[in-house]
């Protein structure tokens, strides 16, 4: 009897696990880690945005708040007028340019498979 109270309870246990009410109650979704992160950010992204603007003119296509390196920072992909992408980065602590790295075309192709690649998985 004990046995079979056993297997019952860790077969609901396991069933709820594996449902999508299960799995999804039990890990943040990227909007709650991006809150989460949001929090802690002294600078508005508004601001880091037109600093990263500053640093390197252009378009943004793409912007987040991520840690990277141990610091908070908001990352910035800018389409410059050469048609190449500058990723800024800016502390969301004290507003400073933390890194500028500019992404050649080849590279930009890899980062745009590569993130194809983990939205499949």
């Amino acid at each position: 009897m004990k046995e079979t109270l056993v297997f019952i309870s860790l077969a609901v246990v396991l069933s709820y696990a594996s449902s999508p009410v299960g799995a999804a109650s039990s890990l943040p979704t990227r909007t709650q880690a991006d809150a989460k992160l949001a929090e802690f950010a002294r600078i508005k992204k508004e601001q880091a945005q037109e600093t990263a603007l500053k640093r390197a003119p252009g378009n943004i296509e793409s912007a987040e708040l991520e840690r990277e390196h141990g610091r908070l920072v908001y990352s910035f992909d800018i389409r410059n007028a050469k048609g190449t992408i500058d990723e800024v980065q800016v502390s969301a602590i004290n507003g400073r340019i933390v890194r500028v790295e500019h992404e050649s075309k080849r590279q930009e192709a890899a980062e745009k498979a590569k993130e194809r690649r983990s939205k499949k998985h």
